[in-house]
């Protein structure tokens, strides 16, 4: 095959270039110059020259939107600095709250900036030298997946930025997938026609899509994007509302519907406002998002745990409906906690059909006096979450009955125990059916142990046959091999994917597996932290609640809540079966050693010249470890002003304190 010429060179770039502007000007700014015809003969020109000359082929070219050949998985990408989560708040008292606390930490007024909030799915994305290189999903904010052959499907999402100056060719960019209403009721009327399940709600349907691993058929569905948050460490930032308007400049599709307000008054009016007019925008919003605008105002405020001082959502008023309240059943969690499930008669209510929803305990049920018969009030808390707020007692037939609990267990009839303090009431047998589904469907899932295959049905059928009571039991089901092969439904090629995708399961880190065997109030990030603090299983286990909460981020419920699973004999036996079986359960060992490494530290006060997160960092960057709470595992607690009760407990134990100026030293 012939290289390329010049001029052919020359001429596929030229291609590019017009069909990107061309791009931009239609799917971006919705201002088309040339009609579809015109359009189609560009890029089918550009397939066919890199078809001919396949060393001409590029990742940037706008013919890459179609999709290409499957994965079989998604690579894991770190979030640096992480996709933090935003506080909501539904009132103007909550919101003025806010901006009270704003200003206490300043003390000065800051001048803010209003956006929409997309009901839609978070994405990051990095451009080096000015082309897209990857685009990951927010994850659990500290890792995500890597769906870039995905998002290059994105018609309104630049492959190239649009003549990046020196300082904006390597950034990163933060936004929200998200589907318009009208492509998604036309994407439920193909799937309606063809025999296939509708999807819920366009959110849904946009999560579902950048998940698929075939980017061929993501390229067949509308997915649209609006960027609203901008890194570039080459450029000197200093406003959220300038950089909105150099992401716009580079190409990036930017809502238009922004207000940069000088008070908490202003930001109000925006809110009423677009309250109103929500219904008239052809995409869902639930809330508009209120930020600092000014990034050094922003660094000063910081964040708490895993939302930041400096933005908030501010959600809109519930969306309402009535519908009939027909039984109140009982539902067992996978931890044994009984949760009583409302079954509705359907209603269509925040632009989906809800049938059922959780009650959760029986003091709500008490407080509302619910009742099997009764018509009811249904709701979707932040647009999204089913939720029944009331009941019209004037429509209460006659003859009904209060709701009482069950003295026994709805699937396994074991006796309900209901702890003193608590108001859920839990199944305490290990046993029970509908807790070891739970269970190993926990650590089956995506995100956790992975394991392709293991989905409700069959966990259920395993679980019903008595192969697997608890998850270390699928690390021995290869001993039923020829058994399951004679199932119903199965044969070699199904069992053999089954157990090699176990077997494959092994290779999860540390964090995934913690998280996996589903210790109560351990959710991803929280295994994250324990597993980067104690990095065996050994060391976790010996752990005292006191040295848990010792870790930032971990809380007294959390360190409870671990310290008490490790205590229980029967998830001693569970782990000890884990690491028989091989699976990873410790952590490798850090690289980064620094003059701090093997050091714990402990913030307190106000620092002279760094601020909290900074000092953080230069901690972390010299190997050592900051910690929420003083503990005799500390070593040094970093003290400034107005410090607190840190300080008094460091002289009660007799933890060294040191200042800014010694902690300088130190360093240096």
């Amino acid at each position: 095959m012939a290289n390329a010429s010049a001029k052919i060179i020359a001429r596929v770039e030229k291609l590019r270039q017009e069909l990107h502007e061309h791009d931009y000007k239609y799917y971006v700014l919705a201002e088309p110059v040339i009609a579809d015809e015109e359009y189609d003969k560009l890029i089918q020109e550009l397939l066919d020259l890199e078809h001919r000359y396949p060393e001409l082929q590029s990742p940037d070219s706008p013919t890459q939107r179609v999709g290409g050949t499957p994965t079989k998985e998604f690579a894991t990408v770190e979030h640096n600095p992480p996709m933090l989560s935003l506080a909501n708040s539904y009132s103007e008292e909550e919101i003025r709250d806010f901006d009270t606390r704003v200003k206490n930490v300043l003390k000065e007024q800051p001048r803010y900036v209003a956006e929409l909030k997309f009901d839609g799915i978070a994405i990051a994305l990095k451009y080096r030298n000015g082309i897209l290189a990857q685009g990951a999903t927010r994850g659990d904010g500290t890792h995500g997946d890597d769906i870039t052959a995905n998002l290059k499907t994105i018609r309104t999402l630049p492959l190239r930025l649009r003549k990046p100056p020196k300082e904006f060719r390597n950034i990163e960019v933060r936004g929200e997938a998200f589907m318009q209403r009208e492509d998604f009721a036309g994407m439920n009327r193909q799937r309606e026609a063809a025999g296939e399940k509708l999807f819920v709600n366009p959110r849904n349907s946009t999560a579902g899509t950048l998940k698929l691993q075939d980017s061929r058929i993501v390229a067949t569905r509308a997915i649209k994007l609006f960027g609203y948050s901008l890194f570039a460490s080459d450029a000197k930032l200093k406003s959220h509302f300038e950089n909105l308007q150099i992401m716009r400049s580079l190409g990036l599709p930017v809502n238009n519907y922004v207000c940069q307000c000088q008070n908490i008054d202003e930001v109000i009016k925006f809110w009423k406002e677009w309250e109103e007019k929500r219904d008239t925008l052809p995409y869902d919003i639930d809330g508009i998002v209120v930020k600092v605008d000014s990034l050094e105002q922003q660094a000063r405020l910081g964040n708490i745990s895993k939302s930041p001082r400096w933005a908030i959502a501010f959600k809109f008023t519930s969306r309402k409906a009535e519908t009939i309240l027909n039984s109140i059943d009982l539902q067992v969690g996978r931890i044994g906690t009984i949760t009583p499930i409302a079954k509705l008669q359907p209603v269509f209510v925040g632009g989906s059909t809800v049938s059922r929803a959780s009650l959760y305990n029986m003091d709500y049920i008490n407080e509302l006096d619910l009742r099997a018969g009764d018509t009811v009030i249904v709701e979707k808390g932040g647009d999204v979450i089913p939720k029944v707020s009331g009941v019209i007692k004037e429509k209460r037939p006659k003859g009904t009955r209060p709701f009482k609990m069950a003295s026994n267990c709805p699937v396994c009839n074991s006796p309900l125990h209901q702890p003193e303090g608590e108001v859920s009431y839990y199944c305490e047998n290990a046993e029970c059916p509908a807790q070891v589904r739970g269970r190993i469907e926990h650590f089956a899932m995506r995100g956790a142990m992975d394991i392709d295959g293991l989905g409700e049905a069959i966990v259920g059928q395993l679980v019903d046959l008595g192969w697997v009571r608890n998850c270390a039991d699928l690390y021995s089901l290869h001993k039923h091999r020829d058994e399951i092969i004679g199932l119903e439904g199965w044969g070699k090629r199904s069992t053999q994917n089954l157990l090699e995708a176990i077997e494959e399961s092994k290779q999860r880190p540390f964090h995934r597996v913690l998280y996996a065997i589903g210790i109560r109030h351990v959710g991803q990030g929280v295994a994250q932290l324990l597993t980067e603090n104690f990095t065996s299983i050994d060391m976790l286990q010996a752990a005292t609640e006191e040295e848990l909460q010792s870790v930032s981020g971990i809380g007294p419920q959390i360190a409870e809540s671990v310290a008490f699973f490790f205590k229980e004999k029967h998830n001693g036996d569970l782990i000890r079966r884990l690491k028989d079986a091989g699976l990873i359960l410790s952590a490798p060992t850090s690289k980064k050693k620094g003059k701090f490494t093997g050091l714990t530290f402990v913030l307190t006060g106000t620092l002279p010249t760094y601020s909290r997160e900074e000092a953080k960092a230069l901690i972390e960057n010299n190997g050592g470890k900051v910690a929420s709470s003083v503990s005799k595992n500390v070593q040094y607690v970093l003290v400034g002003e107005d410090a607190g009760s840190k300080l008094d407990k460091a002289k009660k134990l007799g933890v060294p304190t040191i200042d800014e100026n010694q902690f300088r030293k130190m360093i240096e």
